[in-house]
């Protein structure tokens, strides 16, 4: 994989950290970081300068439990 493939916000996600912390399935890494960024409401909504909270999943919802 090459670093154009990988999402430029992933090393200060808070999705990383809860990966690292086993609180988060490897879906949301694999399925939203490598590729297909794109689709992340998260890396959205940063770039558009738009809050979000840290525990609101790439797909735009939010897991209380996070």
């Amino acid at each position: 994989m090459q670093a154009r493939d990988v999402c430029k916000w992933y090393n200060v996600c808070p999705m990383k950290r809860y990966f690292k912390e086993g609180k988060l399935d490897i879906k949301w890494i694999d399925g939203y970081r490598r590729g297909n960024y794109h689709r992340c409401i998260r890396r959205k909504m940063e770039e558009e300068g738009k809050y979000h909270p840290d525990n609101m999943l790439p797909d735009g919802t939010i897991n209380k439990k996070l």
